[in-house]
Formats: structure tokens, C-alpha cells, sequence
């Protein structure tokens, strides 16, 4: 069994049988954890064993699948228990978008992972909860903004960007791996925001901190960390543990190297990047005698953090989806190249141009959502005693809203599990908006990065496409790509070559 293979690889100094007396033990002193659900009409769900709860029913590399499967079960309100973690998840459009926009105070709380904990300790944006939060994500949002997100000089640096990218794609004259060069890219919009400038491809420090956080998330999403997350003290020994220790430690130590150099020449009246606009706040804020603020080294390391993931992973990732499928579906591909020739020509791609590339905007969003980047969504937690649906639902409950059920929920979309473009287009070819794309969630945890992702994915999707046809390695055929998602805490497509034609 699984989880038994993950005890086994785990406890290097602990025996099997050892652990099994632990896990009898701690069950013992806290059999009370398992309570009747039938009292106050809590969610209903799977009986739970002793202590491992419902894990030997869980699919550890890929939880979410699970969690779809028993909500066809169970319902769009259920209970599961994650070891000895009580957990209730939210299943299908209505009812996570009931959930996070209706009660969005209820479950708008951040629960955080032990291991994201163990890093973050409650500081920045994704993890942190109360007054903290709320002030750095109102800065945060407040400051990307005045430095471009969403605005005409944010859409000059990923137009710039676009051109860096083609140049290495135009080295490779074989197939090869986009992963890198691509997350290079997009790192470099976040960065020239977040830091004030961007950074040569050819910079060992910042390529380093790319690949690293990239490895990082893989890491976390790994099924020997989630029983870490859940058994700390059986499974604190696990290499992957020390391996995020490490790449977290790596990324401080050079984020501190670059927030020493922007204090040295740091100008109030000539702000580049959200690291000085921090730095000027706590300054003010230090000189008028303010000690106890939110503005302190802790929170500027995790926000930047923050930004640095949310600003690179998922916005990569979607690309290296989208020009994966373009290869696997050349008939789609071929359309969007035709609307790009036949709309915008050989000119360079703007922002105001979507409303006339519908099915290219279809074809973005189709991505978006068939690639389900984050399936379980960030693990919310109840900020009060709620009764939802006619459940009752305690104070400091774990909640995830599966968005793998939303996107692919059979009663919102028509061929939910396909690459199906003709989602987003009405019957005369326009686009059209639909409730249940939620890529980016819902309520007050909503991706702060939507409308600079939103940008990113149309520039450089379409300059790419312009530029290039993108096809299979030779002697492999479209049929034989694989969509099938790499394990991580995002799903990453697996490893795989592409060849960039020019055509330009």
C-alpha cells in the first residue's frame, strides 16, 4: 500500500513497527478526534480508521482525484480525514462559489501546511491570516499596480520579454525542453515589478532561484512531505524536508544580498520596484516612532517570496500547457495561427486586441481550465462556527475547495475532460465568459496576480505563436504527447521536447 511505502521510506531511524505503536498511542489519548458527525449534521463522508483516517483511500500523488471521486459519493459537502486532520472539502461550481463568495468571511481564513509554516511562520501574503494579512496584501495590490500591473507600461515589459524569448528558442534547431527559458521569462515580468529590473538568462543567481523555488514546489506537493505535513514526528526525516529547508535558505540568502544593495541606493523619490516602496514605508513608518507595524524584514522576505512563486510557477506553467497542446492538436493551432494572420498580421500583439482574437482567447482560457494548475486550490480554514448547506462546519476546520471540480464539473461544461475550445465561443464564433472558469479562485483569497496573468498568457502565447509552429520531436506523433500532469503541489505537464519552427 501506499502510505506504507511512505512510512518505509520515511523512518530512517525509527522502525515500522515503532510507528504503528506511536500512531495506536497518540489514537488512544485522542480517539475523541473521531466524533460522531450524526449530532450537529456535520458533513457526512467515508469512516475514518484510527489515527490514519481516511488515507488508505487516498491517491497520495494526485489527492485530488480522490476527493472527485468521493464527492460523487458523498456530495458537494463532504468530510475526509487526512490522518488524524479533520477536513471538509467543497465540490462543484455552486457550492465552492457559494462558499468563497457568499460566506466569504467564514471561509476566507488561510490554513496553513506544517511544512509552509516551518518556512513562512505566519508572515507574507498566501499563509498569513488577520491584520498582517490584510495590510500586506492591500500593499501588495496597492504597489503592483503603481508599478505597472495591469497597465500599458506593464504590457511593454512582457512585450520586451516576448523578444528575449524568441532569440533562445531561435538557438535551439532541435527538439528541446521549454521549462527553463520559459520560467525565465515570465520570473523576469514579477521581477522587474518586484526588484525594479529584470535579469539576463545568463545571471547564475537568478536562474538558480528559478529552478530552486520550481523544485521547491514540486517538493511540497510530494506524498513523503504531505505525511510529513500530517505525522511530523515519524516523518521528520524525510530528505525532501531538508531539501526545502535548504533551497528556502538559498533564496533568503540571495534575496537579502538584493534588498542590502536597493537599501544602499535607495531614493524615496525615485521608487522602482515593490522591494524600495516597502522599504520607504517601514522607513516612515520607523522614523515617526511606529516600532510595531506589519512593515518588518520578516514580512518583506515572505511577500516578496509570495510574489516571486505566484509571479513565476503558474503562469509558466499554464504556457508550457498551452504550446503542448498546440503541438498535440495541430488543427487547433492552425486556427489560432489564421486568426493571428488575419487580425493582427506580422504587428506585435497589444492587450487590446483580445476582444478581436476570440478563438485564440478560447483557446487560452480552454488551457486554463483543463489544466487545472492548482486542483485542491491553498487549504482554507473556517474563521467561525458556520452552518452551510444545512452542515455544520466548526471554527478552525480545514476546507479545500477542490477547483478540479469546478473546472471540470459535467453539469457547467460539455466535454469537461477534453480540449475543447468551443467552451468559451457561442454559436457565431464570439467569445463568451463562463461562471465556472475559476482558475484563480474566488472571494477574498482571489489571486492577487489575475489581471498581470491574464496579460502574460495573451502577449506571450500569441507572439510565440506568430513566431513559431510549435510540433513534436521527430519520429514522435501528436497522439503520442502526454497531457498526463507531473505530481507537485501545481501539476506541471511531465517531461517533455517540442520542436520551435520559425515561420517568421
Amino acid at each position: 500500500m501506499e502510505i506504507l511505502d511512505v512510512f518505509l521510506q520515511s523512518s530512517s531511524s525509527v522502525s515500522l513497527l515503532g510507528a504503528l505503536l506511536v500512531l495506536l498511542l497518540v489514537y488512544l489519548v485522542s480517539s475523541s478526534s473521531f466524533n460522531s458527525q450524526e449530532d450537529r449534521k456535520e458533513p457526512p463522508g467515508p469512516k475514518p480508521l484510527p489515527v490514519l483516517g481516511n488515507l488508505l483511500q487516498l491517491d497520495l500523488k494526485r489527492p485530488y482525484n480522490t476527493l472527485l471521486k468521493l464527492s460523487k459519493k458523498y456530495g458537494s459537502v463532504f468530510t475526509v480525514y487526512f490522518g488524524p486532520k479533520k477536513v471538509v472539502v467543497l465540490a462543484g461550481y455552486k457550492t465552492v462559489k457559494e462558499a468563497l463568495v457568499n460566506y466569504a468571511d467564514e471561509f476566507g481564513d488561510r490554513d496553513s501546511l506544517l511544512i509552509a509554516h516551518e518556512m513562512n511562520q505566519g508572515h507574507g501574503i498566501v499563509w498569513s491570516n488577520g491584520d498582517s494579512w490584510k495590510e500586506m496584501r492591500r500593499f501588495a495590490l496597492t504597489n503592483l499596480r503603481d508599478f505597472g500591473m495591469g497597465k500599458k507600461a506593464c504590457e511593454d515589459k512582457i512585450t520586451e520579454e516576448c523578444h528575449y524569448l524568441i532569440e533562445v528558442f531561435k538557438k535551439f534547431k532541435e527538439a528541446f525542453d521549454i521549462t527553463q527559458s520559459m520560467n525565465y521569462a515570465v520570473s523576469n515580468i514579477i521581477c522587474s515589478i518586484v526588484y525594479g529590473s529584470r535579469f539576463d538568462y545568463s545571471d547564475l543567481k537568478f536562474t538558480s532561484m528559478v529552478d530552486q523555488i520550481n523544485k521547491r514546489i514540486q517538493l511540497v506537493g510530494s506524498p513523503s512531505i504531505q505525511m510529513y505535513n500530517l505525522f511530523p514526528w515519524i516523518c521528520q526525516w524525510v530528505s525532501e524536508r531538508r531539501e526545502i529547508q535548504n533551497i528556502t535558505a538559498s533564496f533568503k540568502k540571495e534575496n537579502l544580498d538584493l534588498f542590502s544593495h536597493l537599501k544602499e541606493t535607495l531614493n524615496p523619490q525615485m521608487c522602482r520596484g515593490f522591494v524600495e516602496a516597502f522599504l520607504i514605508r517601514k522607513q516612515n513608518l520607523e522614523e515617526s516612532g511606529i516600532t510595531n507595524s506589519h512593515f518588518h524584514n520578516e514580512n518583506l522576505m515572505e511577500t516578496v517570496l509570495n510574489l516571486f512563486v505566484a509571479g513565476t510557477e503558474t503562469t509558466s506553467t499554464t504556457l508550457r500547457w498551452a504550446l503542448l497542446l498546440m503541438a498535440k492538436y495541430p488543427k487547433i493551432q492552425n486556427q489560432v495561427k489564421e486568426e493571428l494572420s488575419r487580425v493582427i498580421g506580422s504587428r506585435q500583439v497589444q492587450v487590446e486586441d483580445r476582444k478581436n482574437l476570440p478563438f485564440t482567447d478560447a483557446v487560452i482560457h480552454e488551457t486554463q481550465r483543463l489544466a487545472n494548475i492548482v486542483p485542491m486550490s491553498v487549504p482554507h480554514r473556517t474563521s467561525q462556527d458556520v452552518t452551510f448547506q444545512g452542515h455544520f462546519i466548526k471554527k478552525g476546520t480545514t476546507v479545500y475547495p477542490l477547483l478540479t471540480s469546478v473546472l471540470y464539473d459535467e453539469s457547467e461544461w460539455e466535454s469537461p475532460h477534453t480540449f475543447y475550445p468551443a467552451h468559451f465561443l457561442d454559436k457565431d464564433g464570439k467569445f463568451v465568459k463562463r461562471d465556472a472558469f475559476m482558475p484563480f479562485s474566488a472571494g477574498r483569497r482571489i489571486c492577487l496576480g489575475e489581471s498581470l496573468a491574464r496579460m502574460e498568457l495573451l502577449i506571450f502565447f500569441t507572439t510565440l505563436l506568430q513566431h513559431f509552429r510549435f510540433t513534436p520531436p521527430p519520429g514522435v506523433s501528436e497522439d503520442e504527447l502526454d497531457l498526463t500532469p507531473r505530481v507537485g503541489f501545481t501539476l506541471n505537464p511531465s517531461p517533455h521536447k517540442l520542436c520551435a519552427v520559425s515561420c517568421m
